[in-house]
């Protein structure tokens, strides 16, 4: 099968070089005539989180939902959010976008789903030192939850891939799948931590969310600035998940590259 990268020294430094590559083109073109750039890609989060914040600080004065500085706390969610809502957004075209490219190379057709992951992972990357000066400014203190960020970085990495080996090649065959996926996540933005954390809901919500990966991943991110934070049920169910999903991606890319290339 394609779907997995050759485990010749070769053939994986092929691959990498090929994932760099896409990955960088990506990155060209979308900054190719955008005479902000780099900025766009924290603008929105930014905006987002400026909002969030004025509406439950200033006008609903909720100074017990998440933590505090808020602003800060805002934005150390929506920033892997807006990583994992643009590559899944991504996935749903992964393969249409490209599809003369994806018939006429042997290229592992995962390197369509990974340079996905990897060109939005960049972009998240380039976007953290906002989150430093926000935090800096804001009076946030430093704890020892910062060395999990890269632990962060890797689960949503692990997820990501999942999720794309399962999305990219259901919306080549089912392509109502690709506004089905828009819709569910913006559900999943109000059903994630994001603007507030776990600890803030109440009963059976809390339990529930556990179940969401993006909980447990989102929680190592803010763990670091805000040690409260930590909820060992939340980062172990996440980190279950998220490999589950992986595995599970795998399984059904392969089941499916088949006819994601017939309908190609």
């Amino acid at each position: 099968m394609t779907t997995a990268v050759v485990g010749a020294p070769g053939s994986a430094r092929r691959y990498l070089h090929s994932l760099w590559l896409l990955s960088a083109r990506d990155l060209r073109v979308r900054y190719a005539t955008s005479a902000l750039g780099y900025l766009w890609s924290v603008l929105d989060p930014l905006v987002m989180s400026i909002i969030y914040w004025f509406v439950f600080t200033q006008v609903f004065q909720r100074g017990d939902i998440g933590a505090q500085p808020y602003i800060v706390f805002l934005i150390s969610g929506l920033l892997p959010w807006v990583w994992f809502n643009s590559a899944v957004t991504d996935f749903t075209r992964a393969f249409n976008k490209d599809a003369r490219l994806v018939r006429s190379t042997a290229i592992p057709r995962s390197i369509w789903v990974n340079r996905i992951v990897f060109s939005k992972g960049v972009e998240f990357l380039f976007s953290l030192p906002v989150l430093a000066l926000f935090a800096i400014f804001a009076g946030a203190t430093v704890g020892w939850g910062l060395l999990l960020l890269p632990i962060a970085v890797l689960l949503q990495v692990i997820l990501l891939v999942g999720l794309g080996l399962l999305v990219a090649p259901l919306c080549v065959l089912w392509s109502d799948l690709e506004r089905t996926t828009r819709l569910i996540l913006r559900a999943l933005f109000y059903a994630t931590p994001i603007i507030y954390g776990v600890a803030d809901l109440p009963g059976v919500f809390r339990d529930l969310a556990v179940f969401n990966p993006l909980a447990g991943i989102f929680t190592l991110y803010r763990v670091g600035l805000f040690p409260q934070e930590w909820d060992t049920l939340a980062v172990g169910v996440g980190a279950a998940m998220s490999v589950g999903i992986l595995a599970l991606g795998i399984l059904v890319f392969r089941r499916l590259e088949s006819a994601v290339m017939k309908e190609l």
